[in-house]
Formats: C-alpha cells, sequence, structure tokens
C-alpha cells in the first residue's frame, strides 16, 4: 500500500512521537488529518512548533479519544488510521488508573468502532514494550509472554487485546506496532533522556534520577517513525505484532556516561527515592528482538543511541524553556 494521496488520521498527532509522524506523512505524500486533544487554550501541542508552510498542509480535528462520536466524525472517510493516543505516564498511571482505561481502552475501542464502521483499509495501533514487564528470556521477541507490571502497561496490554480481536471477529485490518523505549526532540520530560539532557543544560550540579541498575533499549524517534511508515505499507502483516527497537540494551547508569561522553559534560548522579517505582513494578529489563519487523517489512534501527542523543541534545538548547527540569514530572 502507498501511502501517497491516501487519506490518513492521526490520533495523538499534537505528542512527541504523533507530531515527527505527522511531519513523515506529509513527506510521503499522505492527506493528513491529526486528531488532537480539544482545549481551551486551542492548543495543538508540538504541531504548533512546525513551520507554517508545513501546518497549512494539515486537517487539525480537535476532539478528545474517549468520546466515540467525536472519534466517528474524525475517522469517516479515512484510509488509514495511525492510533498513537494515550496516556503514558507510568508513574501518574499509580494516581490515577481510571484515566489510562477511559483513555487507552476505551479511546481504542472508540477506533476499532468506527473503524469497522466505515472500512477503513489499515489501523496501525501503538503499543508499548513496556506490556513485556521484565524480560523472562532475551533479546524480547513477539512470542514473549505479556506480563504488564503497572496500570499503564496493563491498560497498554488490555487495548491491543481488543485491537486483535477485532482482527480475529470483523477482519479489521488492524496491525500491532510495539515501539520499545523511543526518544529524541519534544519528548516530555517524564522520560529518562529528557530528564538527564534538560537537567544538564540547566546547569544543575547533580542529575536526580530513580533507579540506574535498570535497562532498556532506546530507540531514536526517526527510527520509530519509520517503523510505523513500514509496517502501513508492507504487505501480509495484517493482524500481526510487530516490535521496533535497536536491539541494544543499555542500563540508565550506562546511559548517564554515554550522554556524559556526547555532551562533554560532568554528571553526578543523585538517586531520589521519589522516582523510584514501587519493587515489583519496576522493569527491570528490557531489549528488542526486531527480527520480524526486519524480515517482514524491511525496517531497520538506522540512527543509533549516540547520534540520536547528539541530536536531541542540540534541540533541547533552543528549547529548554519548554521544560521544568527542577521538578520531577510524574
Amino acid at each position: 500500500m502507498e501511502l501517497k494521496n491516501k487519506k490518513v488520521l492521526i490520533t495523538g498527532a499534537d505528542g512527541f512521537i504523533g507530531s515527527h509522524l505527522t511531519e513523515r506523512l506529509l513527506e510521503e505524500g499522505a492527506k493528513v488529518k491529526a486528531f488532537v486533544y480539544y482545549n481551551s487554550f486551542n492548543s495543538w501541542g508540538w504541531l504548533d512548533s512546525l513551520p507554517k508552510n508545513i501546518l497549512n498542509k494539515i486537517e487539525i480535528f480537535s476532539g478528545d479519544i474517549r468520546d466515540p462520536n467525536g472519534v466517528r466524525n474524525a475517522v469517516k472517510g479515512m484510509d488509514i488510521v495511525f492510533h498513537l493516543a494515550a496516556l503514558i505516564g507510568i508513574p501518574f498511571s499509580y494516581h490515577s488508573p481510571d484515566s489510562y482505561i477511559d483513555t487507552n481502552v476505551k479511546g481504542t475501542l472508540n477506533i476499532l468502532q468506527a473503524a469497522k464502521d466505515f472500512n477503513v483499509k489499515r489501523i496501525i495501533h501503538t503499543s508499548t514494550s513496556e506490556v513485556y514487564g521484565t524480560a523472562q528470556y532475551a533479546p524480547i521477541d513477539e512470542k514473549h509472554p505479556i506480563n504488564p507490571q503497572s496500570p499503564y502497561a496493563a491498560s497498554k496490554s488490555a487495548a491491543d487485546s481488543l485491537a486483535i480481536s477485532f482482527y480475529r471477529s470483523f477482519e479489521l485490518p488492524v496491525v500491532i506496532l510495539r515501539p520499545f523505549n523511543t526518544f529524541g526532540p519534544r519528548q516530555s520530560a517524564r522520560a529518562v533522556i529528557p530528564t538527564i539532557l534538560s537537567q544538564v543544560l540547566s546547569g544543575s550540579k547533580s542529575i536526580s534520577l530513580g533507579n540506574i541498575e535498570a535497562t532498556r533499549d532506546f530507540n531514536y524517534v526517526d527510527n520509530t517513525v519509520e517503523a510505523f511508515v513500514k509496517i502501513a505499507t508492507a504487505n501480509n502483516v495484517v493482524g500481526e505484532v510487530f516490535n521496533a527497537g535497536s536491539g541494544r540494551e543499555v542500563s540508565i547508569k550506562e546511559l548517564v556516561e554515554i550522554i556524559s561522553k556526547v555532551t562533554g559534560t560532568k554528571i553526578k548522579v543523585v538517586q531520589d527515592k521519589k522516582r523510584f517505582r514501587p519493587d515489583k513494578s519496576e522493569v527491570e529489563r528490557l531489549i528488542c528482538d526486531s527480527t520480524k519487523i526486519q524480515d517482514k517489512a524491511g525496517w531497520n534501527s538506522d540512527v543509533s543511541l549516540e547520534k540520536g542523543i547528539a541530536k536531541t541534545f542540540s534541540w533541547l538548547k533552543s528549547n529548554i524553556k519548554s521544560y521544568k527540569p527542577g521538578i520531577y514530572n510524574v
């Protein structure tokens, strides 16, 4: 399937990955409708930072993914739906699990129902590596057991199951993309890389972090966006789940050392108890096996961790006012 001239809806287009995907799909020649979260400030999130000549090419739809009627209006007439809208902060899911069910589960159901009713040609549903929990074997492939360890991960696991059930029950053309730890420009300071970089740029003498022994598979945002494009255009992928990660395992302690080297900054780490997850909720190890998406869709993680950090650091230098480095953002 080609993307050129296709009518494409992106939910969560105002967010980190969604805004990058919006730009990329415009480059592919798609006719993009961006579903952004309605608010009284008329803010379109990160889309507001795009040049006017790009923004003028986007159809903006302000709504709420939890509202079935609004979702139906957004989906009607679309060829492809990229569903990224979600609550993603893990610490906040401990405080407000109801909102995660409403947004991540009910919001996904709204998309699936509308896509079924309006005969959408392909739905790319966004999952997360967090649904696997701590690796029971490594690297993690798509056959790894699902073991959510936080309300956030549980809500995403439930949404994944809903998406697959609609494929099996109604032959809805759903594909699930399961990115590992995406990072890059525009990412919230809830995530560890912008947390470290923003504190460095603010001149902090020490960096506050939580668990520095846990390992993650960090993947630059351009790589993740490329995975979305590959999955949207590949043949014989409907009804399947695909991991997308770098295949490189890095502890948070090692990450700090890499960032120190890339930025030329000495970094002293102070572990802050409020930044730790509850013991049984901490995902200790994540590392991706991306063989399936490589073989079936021709995707590769081309931008390295070091290059991605350098790009992110450069962007943050010009946008540090958008962050509050001294505040722990759950």
